[in-house]
């Protein structure tokens, strides 16, 4: 019998977000919360040097998620560091953070990293992206900065959307459904 697949996050809304999206999936997924490094770089690089530490501590499969929010008036900023100005600011300060720009556009990127004994070194990537903008918070506050991003051609946040639409539109449903497509195509 295979090994599952351990995913790697002490965010319970990320693993809730992960079961709901795959819905039946062909390997077994266990989470396991792992203190990694915080890591610089490039959201690739991050994902990948992240997969493979988490390999490292588990000895087996595993799946690792970074996620991104990028202001395009910010240059990609705060990029992969998001979590740490959400921290620190909250919902309201990142929508405070652009305004002195007329440009309020975003994009929400979400990688996906899979590492296993079966790919050697081979780290694999699964990346979603969604354009949108980042407007003043509104909805709920339970998920990250779900309040203050609005994707494009919605006039409602993330956090305004009913789950089951969010999860149909996502930037982490996008990197989901390439993860998917992967297994499905290799089992």
């Amino acid at each position: 019998m295979s090994r599952p697949i351990t995913f790697v996050t002490g965010n319970a809304k990320k693993l809730e977000e992960l079961i709901a999206i795959l819905g039946p999936f062909p390997k077994e997924i266990v989470n396991k919360k792992l203190d990694l490094p915080e890591l610089q770089g490039e959201i690739e690089d991050i994902c990948t040097k992240k997969a493979s530490e988490a390999f490292k501590a588990v000895g087996g499969p595993v799946l690792v998620e970074d996620t991104c929010l990028c202001f395009n008036a910010l240059k990609g900023l705060p990029g992969p560091y998001v979590k740490w100005f959400l921290e620190k600011l909250g919902p309201e300060g990142l929508y405070t953070l652009l305004t002195g720009y007329e440009d309020k556009s975003a994009e929400a990127v979400c990688t996906f990293a899979y590492h296993s004994d079966e790919n050697g070194d081979k780290v694999v990537l699964f990346q979603g992206r969604t354009e949108g903008e980042i407007v003043s918070p509104r909805g709920t506050r339970e998920f990250g900065w779900d309040a203050c991003f609005q994707p494009k051609g919605y006039n409602l946040t993330y956090a305004e959307m009913p789950k089951p639409e969010k999860n149909k539109i996502s930037h982490r449903f996008k990197a989901l459904d390439k993860l998917r497509n992967y297994f499905n195509n290799c089992v």
